[in-house]
């Protein structure tokens, strides 16, 4: 009988050891991601105009909070002029991969093959957008046709596509990601249950969207308040000089289940 606290003290000592290791292993990847963004931040391909909205972006804090790591394969939906890409891609290049998908040609002219560049995988998912409800784009059901992502990111693009679209979306992820990958979505907020107007069409229900998410089979892993705006109202387009710049965005980490 007097062996057993020895026993458990020993076991107790074996998790804290595992659990210090576990906390140094975490510590080198978030420091070898600070070094790889930091250097991807200040690359030559950004212009002025990119860096300006680091600040209230805060790339570094998000790709933190969404578990990236220099080391995993990234899929990136919807990446528009390459604002995350030029980030993204010299942060991935030496030990894991970016690929951009989904209305990826702005992307795909313009960056792929640049210095830093070279490694951005172009997947071509036979999709097209369509008008759909509420004057939003739909998409049919589609396949991107490879799986095996570590995580799948999507910064301010769910808005714009209807409810069925985005449930396309969804399940193409949800089939293209890893058991136990990250599904990072990040948009402007829309107050809950407000109906879709001029004004507030290219924000999003945060409510919504995470139940579409929970709908589609992810399960819920965190919420950042990293891009949380008081001084947004929510009643103006995120475009007006009232708002752009400083929209209020929901940040939610999802992932597929192990």
């Amino acid at each position: 009988m007097r062996t057993y606290p020895v026993l458990l003290i020993s076991f107790l000592i074996t998790l804290g050891s595992m659990a210090n290791v576990y906390a140094q292993n975490s510590s080198a990847g978030d420091a070898n991601l600070d070094v790889k963004v930091k250097a991807a931040l200040d690359g030559e391909l950004r212009t002025d105009a990119e860096r300006e909205r680091d600040r209230n972006r805060r790339p570094l804090q998000t790709l933190k909070f969404l578990g990236i790591q220099p080391d995993m394969r990234v899929l990136e939906l919807i990446p528009g002029g390459g604002w995350y890409t030029k980030i993204l891609a010299p942060t991935l290049r030496d030990e894991g991969e970016l690929t951009v998908s989904l209305f990826a040609g702005r992307v795909k002219d313009g960056l792929v093959g640049q210095p830093g560049m070279d490694k951005i995988q172009v997947l071509e998912a036979n999709v097209e957008a369509e008008d759909g409800e509420d004057n939003l784009r739909t998409v049919q059901a589609f396949d991107f046709g490879e799986t095996g992502f570590d995580a799948v990111l999507t910064f301010r693009n769910m808005h714009n596509f209807d409810a069925a679209g985005r449930k396309n979306i969804n399940a193409a992820v949800f089939k293209a990601l890893k058991p136990g990958g990250i599904y990072g979505v990040v948009d402007h907020t829309r107050r809950h249950m407000e109906p879709i107007t001029r004004e507030n069409r290219r924000r999003a229900d945060p409510v919504v969207i995470a139940k579409e998410l929970l709908d589609a089979g992810f399960v819920f892993e965190d919420h950042s308040s990293l891009h949380y705006k008081p001084d947004d109202e929510l009643r103006y387009e995120v475009g007006r000089k009232s708002v752009t710049g400083n929209s209020d965005r929901f940040t939610f980490l999802f992932r597929k289940p192990k």
